[in-house]
Formats: structure tokens, C-alpha cells, sequence
């Protein structure tokens, strides 16, 4: 017996999604299947947008994960990862940084944004506020709503070269009793890095204000200039959130890692157990293979460096002379206010006119980036010049109307 249209319309009206799940759309998501439909009708686009290596995983890894195919179950591994992925991230940050950590204080994740997921459960009960720069990765944001939890935002810009200082922290602290901060070096989306002596600085403020530090290392790696540092290095009690996904161009094979004080290894621990029983077993094998493809990885990023420099030199011919210091990533977020108000009509209009994605800066910052524009670099060159060239036309023919 069917039940009457009536009686089914209520209960759909009834049933209602979570008001945790009302979290605004991370826009550069929509903007990458705007460009997809453009592209399946048969236009050429040029991807901006995302920001994701247009490389595959290196060599090696992918020759690691496809002998593992060939030869091993891959089933569950153990919730914080593989013993040997886990002792060779625990080297690299003594290769590279000259900091010792134990393999014990590092945990594989889903990615870095199940480390955030981890992180944030771990370290802040619902009901805490978490301040982060504005602007910045919106997905902070969305995540710490999703888990009940509030964002308290740093407004950030010119004078502070985009980043937080020690005294808005210790401000932020007094005023919103904030209980941590989430800080990324290079920077998304402006690309802009912190000097070894704000970093410390900002460190030290957590310290003082007894609220945790979590730093974002997502694009350490990829700097042009002044070198990466890790958080590690001014604070033992500072989470750090890394990924496969940027410098070692491992996006799609969702893989990342946490680096924790050893008190939060258990409760991590059980989290993880419980949330994702383990981290996919094929991308862990990749990801320990990575590490013998850094020739390859640093191939790349001296395509990085020319395609930022190209920008750098053609943006301003077409009147897109206001960007951000770009020390490190593959941004270069861009002050577009002579030509909008409305950064979202803009990268819309620039898809369908010229076949250019790039993401509008309402996803960075909800308040500002109405007047701006993040483009990612991680293309080809002989696309970022096409690009070039297609901005340049389009923003003269604007200048026109």
C-alpha cells in the first residue's frame, strides 16, 4: 500500500540536514565544476583555480604503489599509518630541518583535511574559538563549524605582510578567549611566508596565552626565496599539519600526516580509530616511494618558479598590478577593485568569456575579497603565458566598454 503524497511530503519536510552540515560551499569546488561543464561542451579551459599540481605522483611512487598492487592485500594498516611511512617523515624533518621527532608523534591521515578533523576534535571541545588570518583556506572555517566550534578571524593585510602578529593574538586571547590559532606558511591564498622571527614570535604568544598552536606546512617545499621553517622549531607542543597533496604532487591519492605533541598521540589515536580506521593502504605505500622522486619534485617546482615569474611580469600589462608577496606556493592572490566589486561576477564572466578559471577571494575572505582574485600556477607555462595573453585582451576590451 502506497502511502498518501501527503503524509510523504510532511515527513520530507520533517527531515531536515543537520544544522552543522550548513556550511557555506568551499567556492573553488564550484568553480572547478563550472569549468568541467565548459570543458565537456567542448571548450578549451585553462585551470586556475584549484590548487593542484597539473604533475602526476613521482615516478617512484607510483612504481611503489603498483608493485604493491601487484603483491600485497592492502588491507587495514594501523590507525596512525604505516611504521615505515611514519619513520621516514620522522627523518625527513631531521634532513630537512634538523629536528628531531619521534615516528611515535607522527599520524598518516586521510589527507590534510582529515588532519584538521583529527586536530580540531583532539584539541578543542565544542563551543571553543579558533582564531585564523583572514584571508585564509576557507575550509578552516567550514570544519570548525561542522565540529561546533567558532572562528574568530585575525584580519590580515598589507603592514603585516598578511600575517598575524604576537599582539592580535594576545588581543584575540583576552578578548574571544580564544583556546588555539591555525597559522599556514606559504600561505593560502596570498602565498606569503612568515620570517623565522614572526613565526617565534607567534609562537611564543601561544605560549603565554596557554592556547594552542596549530601551523598548517601544506606548501613547505615550495618557496622562492626565503626558506621554509617549521613551527617545530619555536614550540614542542605545536601540531603540524602536512600532505603528499602540494609539493610532492600527490592531490587525488589523499594522504597527509600530523605531527603531535606525545600526550596527543592516544586521543588522536582513538579518533582516528574510530572516524577512519586507517588511512588508505596503496597511497601510504606511494607516499613512503615519494621520497626517493625529490629530483623529480624539485623539477617541477623550477616550473613553478617560471610560471610565477612570468605572471609576475605579464598581470600588470593587463592592469592587475596589486598582488600579494608571493614567497611561496603557487598563488598569487591579485587586487582586481579597479576592474569589480564583485570578484565572484568577475572569475564567472573570465570563465565564459576566455575560458580562464580562476577562484574569487569571497572564498578566502568573506569580508574583503569582493575586490579580489586567487590564481594558481601549478599549470603548464605555455599555459600560464596563453592565460596571460587571454587576461590581458579580455580586461583591455573591459577597459573599453
Amino acid at each position: 500500500m502506497t502511502a498518501p503524497a501527503s503524509n510523504v511530503r510532511s515527513v520530507a519536510a520533517a527531515l531536515q540536514a543537520s544544522q552543522r552540515s550548513a556550511v557555506p560551499s568551499f567556492i573553488v569546488m564550484d568553480v572547478m565544476q563550472a569549468a568541467a561543464e565548459r570543458e565537456a561542451k567542448g571548450h578549451k579551459v585553462i585551470h586556475m583555480e584549484v590548487g593542484q599540481p597539473g604533475t602526476p605522483a613521482p615516478k617512484p611512487a607510483l612504481a611503489a604503489a603498483s608493485g604493491a598492487i601487484e603483491r600485497e592485500t592492502l588491507g587495514y594498516t594501523l590507525a596512525l599509518g604505516l611504521p615505515a611511512l611514519r619513520e621516514r617523515i620522522a627523518r625527513h624533518y631531521q634532513d630537512r630541518y634538523g629536528i628531531a621527532v619521534a615516528p611515535e608523534r607522527v599520524v598518516i591521515t586521510t589527507g590534510s583535511s582529515a588532519g584538521f578533523v583529527l586536530a580540531f576534535l583532539a584539541l578543542f571541545d565544542a563551543g571553543a574559538k579558533v582564531a585564523l588570518p583572514a584571508p585564509g583556506y576557507p575550509c578552516y572555517r567550514h570544519i570548525l563549524t561542522a565540529l561546533g566550534q567558532t572562528a574568530v578571524l585575525l584580519e590580515t593585510g598589507e603592514p603585516t605582510r598578511w600575517m598575524p602578529t604576537g599582539p592580535e593574538i594576545d588581543a584575540a586571547a583576552r578578548r574571544d578567549g580564544v583556546a588555539g590559532l591555525v597559522v599556514a606558511s606559504p600561505a593560502n591564498p596570498t602565498g606569503t611566508m612568515l620570517e623565522p622571527a614572526r613565526l617565534a614570535e607567534i609562537a611564543a604568544a601561544c605560549e603565554r596565552n596557554r592556547i594552542w598552536l596549530v601551523s598548517d606546512e601544506i606548501y613547505h617545499g615550495l618557496a622562492y626565496g626565503l626558506r621554509e621553517e617549521t613551527a617545530l622549531a619555536h614550540s614542542s607542543e605545536a601540531v603540524v599539519i602536512n600532505s603528499f597533496s602540494k609539493y610532492f604532487s600527490m592531490t587525488g591519492w589523499r594522504i597527509g600526516w600530523l605531527i603531535v605533541p606525545p600526550a596527543m598521540v592516544r586521543p588522536i589515536e582513538r579518533l582516528a580509530q574510530n572516524l577512519y580506521i586507517s588511512p588508505p593502504a596503496v597511497a601510504q605505500v606511494a607516499a613512503l616511494g615519494a621520497f626517493e622522486g625529490l629530483e623529480e619534485l624539485e623539477a617541477n617546482k623550477r616550473v613553478y618558479a617560471e610560471n610565477r615569474a612570468l605572471l609576475l611580469a605579464e598581470l600588470p600589462k593587463a592592469g592587475i598590478e596589486r598582488i600579494a608577496p608571493a614567497d611561496g606556493a603557487f598563488y598569487l592572490y591579485a587586487d582586481v577593485g579597479d576592474f569589480t566589486a564583485d570578484s565572484l561576477a568577475f572569475t564567472q564572466e573570465m570563465l565564459a568569456d576566455i575560458g580562464v578559471a580562476a577562484t574569487p577571494g569571497i572564498d578566502f575572505d568573506a569580508e574583503r575579497g569582493s575586490r579580489y582574485v586567487r590564481f594558481c600556477y601549478a599549470g603548464t607555462t605555455a599555459d600560464m603565458a596563453e592565460a596571460a595573453r587571454r587576461i590581458t585582451g579580455w580586461s583591455r576590451l573591459r577597459h573599453r566598454r
